[in-house]
């Protein structure tokens, strides 16, 4: 299993997930047709699926070039009808598989009531660690806007996250991680974990796919919720209202 991240528009991210033995491959959130087609011929893969993490234009809008154009009739995966050309409607614990890559759906409502992160685990290569694209619910030190759900609903899918196994690598739908590593230095500034997050942002132009679920649970403000820092930069003690605070002091962040 190998996963290659395609950046495109400003800061978003669409990738290929590639099993290697078939020589296919699945778009990832192929906003950018050409340029995801590219990467496949790059990598000398045949796209065979479509994976989209939920309905906003920025990861579903290349869904009808990819079907009608690119690669007519393929499956395009999604968590509501909402997301263009759907195909195949999945639900929490829904699976499905990619050659020897096991595909498991995982329920995260809260940007969009249809937010889908998709658990990736390889049959064969049983030494890979996995790995989860996480749209816009999970960012690299960060997590989405809450425009159609509650902080209670981004704890919880925050949370379930957190349940995957500590190696499983992050594939995130935006680079946002500078902003977020300034932002976590603000609310838990000795905390030893952030900066090593901002020595990476620091290295790497691309960060997507170099860190794991469990580094997140070490520097990600926004899943450390009992954490006595973010409390106290909160002023809140109960999970829902320090997440509640954090969002609204992320939002107005100008650092």
């Amino acid at each position: 299993m190998k996963v290659v991240p395609v950046p495109v528009r400003e800061d978003n991210y669409a990738y290929l997930l590639i099993d290697e033995e078939s020589q296919t491959a699945a778009a990832v959130d192929p906003y950018d047709v050409p340029k995801v087609a590219a990467a496949a011929e790059t990598h000398n893969v045949k796209i065979v699926a479509g994976i989209t993490t939920h309905h906003h234009f920025d990861h579903s809008g290349g869904n009808e070039a990819l079907v009608r154009r690119q690669v007519p009739g393929v499956p395009i995966y999604g968590g509501s009808d909402k997301i263009p050309a759907l195909t195949n409607l999945v639900k929490d614990k829904d699976e499905f598989t990619l050659g020897n890559i096991n595909i498991k759906c995982l329920a995260t409502p809260c940007h969009t009531q249809d937010s889908i992160c998709y658990h990736v685990t390889d049959a064969i290569q049983k030494q890979h660690p996995g790995g989860v694209f996480t749209g816009d619910t999970l960012f690299i030190g960060g997590c989405g806007r809450f425009f159609e759900g509650t902080a209670d609903e981004m704890n919880a899918a925050l949370s379930y996250l957190a349940t995957l196994p500590s190696g499983t690598v992050v594939h995130v739908g935006h680079e946002y991680t500078a902003g977020n590593v300034a932002f976590a230095k603000s609310v838990e500034p000795e905390n030893p974990a952030i900066a090593r997050l901002g020595d990476l942002v620091k290295q790497e132009k691309i960060t997507s796919g170099l860190t794991t679920i469990g580094e997140e649970k070490e520097w990600n403000v926004f899943m450390r919720l009992g954490s006595d820092a973010v409390r106290n930069a909160t002023g809140e003690t109960s999970p829902s209202a320090v997440m509640v605070k954090l969002r609204e002091m992320k939002n107005n962040f100008r650092g």
